[in-house]
């Protein structure tokens, strides 16, 4: 499902105009399709009967009048529509009249100066419709706006609190970043009009936003219209997943399916690369071969049997056909562990036709970040690595502070991509995808039960076991990506957000592999 800036929206809607589909015609069906979702979802299947709506002065009220038209029209047995007009505008001046006559309630917040008709609506009411501010917010809520705002968030912390829509998005929010205004009510329910916003998917207003449904409004996806997009964002499912997944033959051998090689591990951290590897083998890798350290080899060997070992980091022998590399879990910043990534490096400049990737971890982005030197490194090998940093390790590598990377996420990835050449992999709550041709692929998974040490390695392995089945980097971080955190919501849904191992993610990788979109 794609996903869109205020500014590539607001193209679109230019260009769909131009073609013959109004700025009107746009408005009155995101109205319907809203009002036929508020219908369907929440007024029918919870039973609500009292509806008010919070109309703003732009398009976003405009959006909201229709719905009000359209909820209604549809005729529902005792239902009472209140609209509330903050601030009333020319340009909506029709939708408006259109509400006088059909005797909708309406009150004038404009001489409601005490905000005493606002709240003995509020008192009344079981569903409230935001409708105040759209993708125009431009500065901090103050006046009349934050006085109407914290009124409906006392009544919303009152028993029987009334359920809360907004429509395209949250008052207050940045569709851009995600950046949220201190008056910003959390919803239950964003209905998002075409396509998702990046901000829709950016926290904190990814936490604001509730549930999240898209509806159409008449343009239709992925056609002429969206074609120009500078930067192609996209939220990953199920269904992209089963497309872009490795097939595996009935007639296939273990070197079928590629060879990975860990490099990791030190006294320190003992189970991240056993972590690593076994989640490669999970996700299908034929043969997966283990670097570490000879004192903790054994215990490794013990964590994952099925892994062959190479003592040897430069000039490795018998060590042949590999198709993946990956270096870092557990790795350490040591003397050794440095000149165990500058030999692995090397190993992948001299093997780079074979290569279908080269995953950097955790002390391998740590180690980079602090030595200028590897950058040559990496850039000759750029079109096939994939870096897999949490965003302190992103901090370190862009010299800017976490906050800033958490701030803009999906920008910051694309600009890392881009800088470096590299496909990006910045985790964390919907984690994002970004590749140097300024795609990107941002997951729809939020679980904080994810939120615990050796989640990481998981991921990296389970990255790196995809890759060496064949696919190109921006297609293995992915898929990768997408069925690690298909793992992590299959286990919360069975055991809640606090309490997951590390481990307990590898044996829900191959369940996820046959999941049906």
């Amino acid at each position: 499902m794609q996903i869109l800036t205020i500014e590539q929206m607001r193209n679109i809607e230019r260009k769909a105009n131009a073609n013959g589909l109004s700025y009107a015609q746009m408005m009155h069906n995101a109205g319907h399709a809203a009002a036929n979702e508020i219908m369907t979802n929440v007024i029918l299947a919870q039973n609500k009967k009292h509806i008010m709506l919070l109309i703003g002065p732009g398009n976003n009220g405009g959006d909201g009048l229709v719905c009000a038209a359209a909820l209604h029209d549809a005729h529902l047995h005792n239902l009472n529509i209140y609209v509330y007009i903050f601030k009333s505008t020319p340009q909506n001046a029709l939708w408006l009249a259109t509400l006088r006559t059909r005797n909708i309630v309406l009150i004038d917040g404009e001489s409601d100066t005490a905000l005493a008709n606002l709240k003995s609506a509020l008192n009344n009411t079981d569903v409230i419709i935001d409708a105040l501010l759209g993708t125009g917010v431009a500065r901090p809520i103050s006046g009349a706006l934050q006085s109407l705002l914290q009124m409906v968030a006392q009544r919303r912390a009152q028993p029987n609190a009334p359920f809360l829509i907004a429509l395209d998005g949250p008052t207050g929010m940045n569709y851009n970043t995600g950046a949220v205004d201190s008056y910003t009510l959390t919803t239950d329910l964003t209905i998002s009009f075409h396509a998702l916003k990046r901000g829709h998917l950016c926290h904190p207003a990814a936490a604001a936003c509730g549930k999240i449904v898209v509806v159409p409004i008449g343009i239709a996806a992925n056609t002429a219209l969206d074609n120009d997009i500078d930067t192609q964002i996209e939220r990953l499912d199920t269904n992209w997943l089963k497309r872009h997944l490795p097939k595996r033959r009935d007639d296939a051998n273990k070197g079928a399916h590629g060879r990975v090689w860990v490099i990791g591990g030190c006294d320190d951290y003992i189970g991240a690369p056993a972590l690593a590897a076994t989640a490669a083998y999970r996700v299908g890798a034929g043969l997966v071969t283990l670097s570490v350290p000879a004192s903790i080899k054994m215990t490794i060997a013990m964590l994952c049997p099925e892994a062959t070992f190479c003592e040897q980091i430069a000039n490795p022998k018998g060590l042949n056909n590999v198709k993946t590399l990956l270096v870092g879990p557990g790795l350490g910043q040591s003397t050794a562990a440095k000149q165990r990534l500058h030999h692995a490096l090397n190993f992948a400049q001299a093997q780079f036709n074979q290569l279908n990737g080269c995953v950097l971890d955790a002390d391998a982005l740590n180690i980079w970040a602090a030595q200028a030197e590897l950058g040559a490194s990496v850039s000759a090998l750029a079109s096939k690595i994939i870096i897999t940093p949490h965003p302190g390790e992103m901090a370190r590598l862009m010299k800017i502070s976490v906050a800033e990377v958490q701030a803009d996420r999906i920008s910051n990835a694309l600009k890392l991509a881009e800088a470096y050449q590299t496909v990006v992999v910045l985790k964390g709550a919907h984690t994002v995808i970004a590749a140097p041709q300024g795609c990107a692929g941002v997951l729809p998974f939020n679980n904080p039960a994810l939120a615990v040490a050796g989640t990481g390695d998981v991921l990296a392995g389970t990255i790196a076991g995809i890759s060496a089945q064949g696919l190109g980097p921006f297609e293995a971080a992915c898929c990768g990506a997408y069925l690690h955190g298909l793992a992590g919501e299959h286990w919360r849904n069975e055991n809640g957000e606090a309490g997951l191992l590390a481990s307990d993610l590898l044996p829900l990788l191959p369940k996820m592999l046959r999941k049906k979109p």
